[in-house]
């Protein structure tokens, strides 16, 4: 980074730890944060998408409908969130190459040999020789296939039993005007419903962003695989010049979770209170006698 890096062994003080926090692993350290936020950035409008869908499929007058709506909610909650985020990577990473082998491979042979999963080369996600990124991609995309099947479960439960809230008057008060059920549900249902969602929608997030170290689990080269590595004297890729300072990146990475939470309060709460204004809720009341004092 710098050009007085060129000889290390001349280094000292300042300039040893400003060529040392500029090193390539370090650029790749800072760039895990950007991971962070990446994954939830695509994974939040994902998850609640799946939520929405999971919560309208448990309020269809469809049986079939219903009972995969309702399974899906009760699947993921009595499983333990672990268990499905290295399930779902494994189970549709195995499912494609399995129909890629289906239809490019010639081989006979059985996929499942032993306790082995093999495929022929032409089927294997990614390609042996696609290059690094690649293979980031997919690892990623799969870890975000993985997090909003988990927390669109959890986002169904909460925006179900925020459309049970809205009460039954103002729905049948637009029935009576003349409205279809999808009207309904499309002008009246799902606007009133925010308020009531939004605390439990605000939890989850909450859990979302403490979740997301959780990559490390999925070989994701993410901020917990890389506070690990850089922080430890010698580990089983580096050897570093300087004494075990994990304690010291761990406490970077608290940080910046803290910070994350508490910006994320400030704009959950503004967006509490332009929701709440007149609603027939606590907060609602509340902002009506502020007015009015």
């Amino acid at each position: 980074m710098f050009s007085y890096c060129a000889d290390p062994s001349l280094l000292q003080g300042f300039q040893w730890m400003s060529c040392y926090l500029t090193s390539g692993t370090h650029l790749l350290f800072y760039a895990s944060f950007g991971m962070v936020l990446l994954l939830l950035a695509v994974t939040a409008p994902i998850a609640l998408a799946f939520g929405y869908g999971g919560a309208m499929a448990c309020r269809s007058p469809i049986g079939p409908l219903r009972w995969v709506g309702k399974t899906y909610t009760g699947m993921v909650r009595g499983v333990p969130d672990i268990v499905f985020f290295l399930f779902v990577p494994i189970a549709l990473d195995q499912g494609l190459e399995w129909l890629r082998h289906q239809a490019l491979c010639d081989s006979d042979a059985p996929v499942r040999q032993g306790n082995d999963f093999v495929v022929c080369a032409a089927a294997k996600l990614p390609l042996s020789d696609s290059p690094a990124w690649v293979h980031d991609t997919y690892a990623l995309i799969l870890a975000v296939i993985a997090f909003a099947t988990v927390f669109g479960a959890f986002a169904a439960n909460v925006l179900y039993g925020a459309m049970q809230a809205v009460p039954r008057e103002q729905l049948e008060t637009a029935e009576a005007y003349g409205m279809s059920a999808r009207q309904v549900t499309r002008r009246v249902l799902v606007p009133q419903m925010w308020i009531y969602a939004l605390p439990g929608l605000s939890n989850l997030w909450l859990i979302l962003i403490k979740a997301t170290p959780l990559l490390f689990l999925l070989g994701i080269e993410d901020i917990v695989y890389w506070a690990r590595e850089l922080g430890g004297a010698k580990t089983s890729a580096f050897s570093y010049p300087h004494p075990d300072w994990r304690l010291y990146y761990f406490l970077v990475i608290l940080v910046f979770y803290l910070l994350m939470t508490w910006i994320s309060e400030r704009v959950l709460g503004r967006l509490t209170a332009r929701l709440s204004a007149g609603q027939a809720t606590l907060a609602g009341e509340a902002q009506r006698k502020a007015a009015t004092a």
